[in-house]
């Protein structure tokens, strides 16, 4: 299914519908991002403000970037902050914000959706500061081996969005083409259980 339009029709019930993805995701970012300090951030992928709201504790502004029109108007709806800016925008063309602005860019389960990492590596390299942070949580490769991918139920429908399946060699090698260092990779497991294959992997890089 169209990403737009997958994500238009998903925003209603994304934040209440079961969905251990988007839960872990939650965890793993706070998780990760509670011993950095950041002032200026630019979240890819905002949709509904999940993690904006978090992020908020935190950051003096944030600029959150997203495909999806209905996802934005429902983030709006949530967070009234002037310190937050919400865009609709395409991240597969260039980003219409200032360069060298962040401190921190994060991206949780977006780049599942964008064909060409190299692209994502060099922009965000653009917007950081130097030794600014990027942030990555996503579908682990190891469950998009086995099948799974985004989905949610319309109906009696079950959707199932487009997705490009990246192996873990590759962000890390379009991060150091684009002059990033690896400096954390942690898997994460539902019910914190290891004796299962990984739900999502996160990545952080520094420039």
């Amino acid at each position: 299914m169209n990403i737009e339009k997958a994500y238009n029709s998903w925003a209603d019930q994304y934040d209440s519908n079961e969905n251990k993805t988007r839960d872990l995701d939650r965890k793993a970012t706070i998780e990760t991002l509670s011993k950095y300090d950041f002032k200026n951030v630019l979240e890819l992928g905002c949709g509904t403000g999940k993690n904006t709201i978090w992020l908020l504790k935190k950051a003096s502004r944030i600029i959150g970037l997203d495909f999806s029109q209905n996802m934005l108007n429902i983030a709006a709806h949530k967070i009234n902050d002037s310190r937050v800016h919400l865009m609709k925008a395409d991240l597969t063309e260039d980003w219409k914000t200032e360069n060298s602005f962040a401190d921190l860019i994060t991206s949780s389960l977006t780049l599942e959706h964008i064909k060409d990492l190299n692209h994502i590596f060099s922009q965000a390299n653009k917007k950081l500061k130097k030794n600014g942070l990027f942030f990555i949580s996503e579908l682990h490769p190891c469950k998009q081996y086995s099948g799974s991918k985004a989905q949610f139920k319309m109906g009696n429908e079950i959707k199932e969005l487009e997705v490009f399946t990246h192996h873990t060699s590759e962000y890390i090698n379009n991060a150091v083409m684009n002059g990033f260092k690896l400096i954390e990779l942690k898997e994460w497991f539902d019910n914190n259980s290891e004796n299962e294959t990984p739900r999502l992997i996160s990545f952080t890089f520094k420039k």
